[in-house]
């Protein structure tokens, strides 16, 4: 047996009212602690632009140091950049921030493999969550742009979700960047041809992102979108 069937398990054991009530009394507080922890370090760090991909990313693949030199020009332009604070884009993307002076800021998550912080964060800007879902939203709460790279079901979460609650209005329009053309062209072909011809969205939605290829095309449209509206807070 597994650890996973265990887990599964353990799920479905009976369990009386008193020990369901006192394990989500305890988790509620934990939730809250994630909570104001966040809200206080964040408030803090000024406009940031969140830059997302994959963990499994090499440093010597092309992506790897595009996401480097985004944090550098993002930095330069006074903006700080936050990801999830792991290896791979995200690491590249602190790394960028980090070596040109710019403040570089970490939400990292506790997961059972993959996910460990990098050194490229600054040291009074590093968070550490169980939550995902409290996580996603530090995100949105103190991010001004989404800038995509390459990544897996994570990156896509992110991803699906921003475009979601902008769609919805459930916050402010902010930029989302796409890098790599070659890599999302088969998604959002799909989108347009399928979810679109399906009338599941409208067309107004494909404009709530943009695609580029190279770190100033990304940083570009950033400083661009910002030339016309003033930097606030996403709630």
């Amino acid at each position: 047996m597994t650890a996973s069937d265990d887990k599964i398990r353990s799920a479905f054991e009976n369990k009386t009212w008193q020990e369901i009530k006192v394990t989500d009394s305890w988790q509620v507080f934990k939730i809250m602690a994630e909570f104001v922890e966040g809200f206080e370090k964040l408030a803090k760090i000024g406009p940031c632009v969140s830059i997302f991909g994959s963990a499994r990313t090499k440093n010597d693949h092309k992506y790897y140091g595009v996401a480097v030199e985004i944090g550098r020009l993002l930095t330069e332009r006074g903006y700080g950049v936050i990801t999830g604070g792991g290896p791979g884009i995200m690491e590249a993307g602190n790394k960028g921030a980090y070596e040109n002076g710019g403040k570089s800021v970490g939400l990292n998550i506790d997961l059972p493999f993959e996910q460990f912080h990098n050194r490229y964060i600054d040291r009074d800007k590093l968070l550490e969550f169980d939550y995902f879902f409290i996580r996603k939203m530090m995100f949105m709460k103190y991010s001004q742009g989404y800038i995509v790279l390459p990544g897996g079901f994570g990156t896509m979460d992110e991803l699906f979700e921003a475009m979601t609650l902008i769609q919805t209005g459930k916050v402010a329009r902010f930029p989302i960047i796409l890098v790599g053309k070659s890599y999302w062209s088969g998604l959002l072909d799909w989108v347009k041809n399928t979810m679109l011809e399906a009338q599941n969205i409208n067309p107004e939605d494909l404009n709530l992102y943009r695609v580029v290829d190279t770190a100033e095309e990304a940083a570009e449209h950033i400083f661009r979108f910002y030339e016309k509206y003033v930097l606030k807070p996403n709630f």
